[in-house]
């Protein structure tokens, strides 16, 4: 309980100080990411901040009011400011004390405090989504007695949405429609004949997005550490549903990683599954889309051409992989379409637009989330070692940094070409390794890739290319790949152990995550892994690098900080 040697600082203002080097610094950093934000993460001090939307997804995940109360005593060593204390019960009450709920065919908004209901329903855009707008729009409402009201099913979305902002979010528990059955069922063993099931961690995953059937499954994201297999927890939940299924990904390999998946480890034909890309436009009972075919325009404000997929058949189950990239378009959609389960993948909730209520509200709260720590040490995804190495730039490019404009300076120290050096040297310490280097700026990796004599593969590399390219890879024949960004997502490169980032998108938390996932499947023998992030000394690069780290370091990651010596007088 309360003692000076504890590493917690409470504040009133609800953020969270957490001393990195205290005996109980891990312990501490675990309960805290349960319910709060990692905001920085300097060498001694990080620091925490407790928020609304942190306090809702606990408490949509089973977190009690007193496990977060205890939570932060336990580990504080002063007493926890009354403020924060009253600020978290009340933000903790708020989830579920207004819900959606089916009665037949209506829709009903319901509380048990009429005081509460009086306040939502005499807000004027509330009132455009009753059952009965029009009359409710010449009504006080000012029963005393009035715990529901008729809403209107088509605005279920646009009210979930609208009562997020008003502070009061929905616990929706009006149910699903059934979609089209299609019945399926796991091989014993895949097409090579090798024994497969699912891990235990993927069975609770399942369980709790499932929740055996009942209005409390059925939507909501499940967060799981990249390579701890989210794409079969996707499966086991169409297993569950036994419906016809719309799948939504990143791009094209990711949709014929899907594919390769459902042939190899279930029993759906081949024709029940279909690729609806740039390339083919199939619609099958399974079918798996890019989010860039749905948000493809023929012309600048036109209609989405390819929206009507979502209604083409009776969707039981929508999967949006990736669910932290969702594009606007797409959440617009998804309003629409809440009466459809839908089930969020993600390895990081992280979104850099800060639409993560969006997410919360449209798709569902987080029903799971899986430390990566805790699967690493059950051997379920390889042990990582980060190292940040810290390059100085050339007297010359350091002068052409410093007469530059401000928003040419992050470039310039991203393309330090001193970094081709360190890249060579790790090469050498991990040739008999399999490495990807990845970069953010095409020429700086076209460059890389001529130096290693490595294939490269960018955004304009065509996909049975990149498939060729990804196979020799993966079969071993190919030791180093050079990747731009189009890598950062959905790629099954299983055996890859090594990555050295060249450079990245500015300060972009869940890009860093994403790549360090790239290494993270269990490997043979040790099972280790090795990420390498490369900035310049004292630059802008050096300062986004700092907030890249952010996700990771509160899942347990440590960046060993090396810098090369200065080569100049």
């Amino acid at each position: 309980m309360l003692s000076a040697t504890n590493p917690v600082i409470v504040q009133s203002d609800r953020s969270v100080l957490l001393e990195v080097h205290n005996p109980l610094y891990e312990e501490a950093r675990d309960t805290l990411a349960i319910f709060a934000e990692l905001e920085k993460s300097p060498e001694y001090i990080h620091t925490y901040r407790i928020t609304p939307l942190s306090l809702w997804n606990a408490a949509s995940s089973g977190v009690r009011l007193a496990e977060v109360l205890n939570g932060l005593e336990r580990y504080s060593k002063f007493p926890l400011p009354d403020s924060v204390r009253t600020e978290i019960q009340q933000l903790m009450g708020r989830y579920g004390l207004v819900k959606l709920l089916r009665d037949g065919d209506k829709l009903r908004l319901t509380t048990a405090d009429p005081v509460i209901l009086l306040e939502i329903v005499r807000h004027k855009e509330v009132k455009l989504l009753l059952a009965f707008a029009e009359q409710a729009r010449n009504s006080d409402f000012s029963s005393p007695s009035l715990t529901q009201v008729e809403i209107n099913p088509e605005a279920r979305g646009q009210l979930k949405q609208l009562l997020m902002k008003l502070a009061y979010p929905v616990e929706d528990l009006a149910g699903y429609s059934e979609g089209s059955p299609l019945p399926m069922a796991w091989r014993s063993v895949n097409v090579k004949g090798e024994s497969f099931g699912l891990r235990p961690y993927q069975q609770e995953a399942v369980k709790s997005f499932h929740q055996q059937g009942s209005e409390r499954g059925g939507s909501g994201v499940l967060v799981l550490p990249c390579g701890a297999g989210k794409t079969v927890i996707g499966m086991g939940v169409m297993m569950e549903l036994q419906c016809e299924t719309l799948i939504l990904t990143t791009n094209n390999s990711a949709v014929k990683q899907w594919l390769r998946e459902l042939k190899d480890k279930t029993t759906l034909e081949v024709a029940q599954m279909g690729e609806y890309t740039g390339e083919k436009k199939e619609i099958c009972p399974v079918t798996v889309a890019t989010y860039q075919i749905l948000t493809h325009r023929s012309k600048a404000g036109g209609d989405f051409d390819h929206f009507q997929l979502f209604n083409e058949k009776n969707w039981g189950l929508i999967i949006y992989d990736e669910v932290h990239l969702l594009p606007a378009p797409v959440f617009r959609a998804t309003a629409e379409l809440q009466a459809k389960r839908r089930l969020g993948l993600t390895a990081t909730l992280v979104r850099e637009d800060g639409n993560e209520e969006e997410v919360f509200t449209l798709i569902g709260p987080k029903k799971m989330d899986v430390p990566w720590k805790v699967l690493e040490s059950q051997g379920w995804i390889a042990t990582a070692e980060c190292l940040e190495w810290r390059i100085y730039m050339s007297k010359d490019r350091r002068m052409d940094y410093a007469l530059a404009e401000e928003k040419g300076k992050f470039r310039l120290a991203a393309e330090n070409p001193r970094k081709l050096d360190k890249v060579s040297e790790l090469m050498e310490r991990h040739k008999e390794d399999l490495v990807l280097v990845i970069g953010q700026y095409v020429n700086q990796l076209e460059l890389l890739a001529r130096e290693l004599k490595a294939p490269l593969i960018t955004g304009k590399t065509p996909q049975r290319e990149r498939e060729r390219l990804y196979e020799e890879f993966r079969s071993g024949h190919l030791h180093c790949l050079v990747v731009s960004k189009v890598a950062n997502f959905a790629i099954d490169l299983p055996d890859a152990n090594v990555a050295i980032q060249v450079s990245g998108t500015f300060g972009s938390r869940q890009e860093e995550a994403q790549r360090l996932g790239r290494i993270l499947r269990p490997k043979q023998g040790e099972s280790r892994a090795y990420f390498y992030s490369l900035v310049s000394k004292d630059t802008k690069e050096q300062e986004f690098s700092m907030h890249r780290q952010l996700f990771l370091t509160e899942q347990g990651y440590a960046y060993k900080i090396m810098i090369e010596e200065d080569l100049e007088p």
